[in-house]
């Protein structure tokens, strides 16, 4: 049971994140950079909210369907999609910081390229994701 759980939030979180960067992040970045950054703020803290408890929650469960059933593969996918709090606090959130400084109005081409870095450091987040899913899925087969 936990381990199915596990996997069902670890796709949730997974499909979010492929989300943002095969749909979201395009489409914001067709708009001028003031719009651009405008929209990706609170996008940023709406997606941050609704991801951060997912990665929380399937780690949890992954370790718990590890403790029942002593399949290592529960284990490292919990580790895999826990990963993602470190990734996004060392890699992504010093930009992040720069952009939460910047106030829309004043928002230029360095806006738009840390927005475009922000983007491809986001697609780690869904890499591991995947990762995740995967070794969950293969521990419940």
């Amino acid at each position: 049971m936990f381990g199915l759980l596990a996997l069902i939030v670890a796709a949730l979180f997974t499909g979010a994140a492929i989300y943002i960067n095969v749909a979201e992040q395009p489409a914001r970045l067709h708009l001028d950079d003031e719009a651009l950054l405008a929209e990706w703020k609170p996008a940023y803290k709406r997606g941050f909210a609704m991801q951060a408890p997912l990665a929380m929650i399937a780690a949890l469960l992954g370790v718990l369907a590890w403790w029942e059933s002593a399949r290592p593969l529960w284990l490292a996918g919990a580790l895999i999609i826990l990963a993602n709090w470190p990734y996004t606090m060392l890699a992504i959130m010093p930009t992040n910081r720069k952009l939460e400084a910047i106030a829309p109005q004043q928002a230029s081409a360095e806006t738009r390229r840390l927005i475009r870095r922000w983007g491809l450091l986001h697609g780690g987040r869904s890499l591991l994701g995947l990762v995740a899913v995967v070794l969950f899925l293969v521990a419940a087969l």
